[in-house]
């Protein structure tokens, strides 16, 4: 199995490793963690976005394609959400950030999933789901945005 240096050099740099903490390493790998999670969602986003102009043009309507376009667009703005919350965490580590990744993650899958489900499927109730995934959306922006207000109001009081 690893031992704790082996695993250590994994998320810090050789010439910082003896600074980094148990927390500082969790938190480097929340960063990670939500790093691949926005690039994965914005590739997907990208081959849905292909999949949908090419092969459903001839296959949807247009209600069903403005649906599905609907669904790329904000799992496209979500995983850049992702990206930016992995930067976050990083550069604000006390403000605990991880939680708007996860609220992003969730939106993801509620408001986009549920639009591609109603776009390929037709499964028309599934669009009640879609504003539970907006408002997780909302939640993560509006934490995010607070977390990094709060930690400069905070830094500029101290100065």
């Amino acid at each position: 199995m690893w031992d704790k240096p082996a695993i250590g050099s994994l998320f810090c740099h050789k010439s910082v490793q003896e600074v980094c903490s148990g927390d500082s390493m969790i938190s480097r790998s929340l960063s990670q963690r939500f790093l691949v999670l926005g690039t994965v969602f914005a590739g997907s986003a990208v081959a849905a976005g292909a999949f949908g102009a090419h092969a459903l043009k001839e296959i949807l309507d247009a209600h069903s394609l403005q649906v599905f376009d609907t669904a790329t667009r904000y799992q496209m703005y979500h995983a850049f959400g992702l990206c930016v919350v992995s930067w976050a965490i990083d550069r604000y580590p006390e403000q605990r950030l991880e939680q708007a990744g996860w609220l992003f993650t969730l939106g993801i899958l509620l408001f986009s999933g549920s639009l591609y489900v109603v776009a390929l499927a037709g499964i028309r109730w599934m669009g009640a789901v879609t504003p539970i995934g907006g408002l997780a959306f909302l939640a993560g922006w509006a934490l995010l945005g607070w977390r990094i207000w709060r930690d400069a109001h905070i830094t500029r009081s101290i100065s």
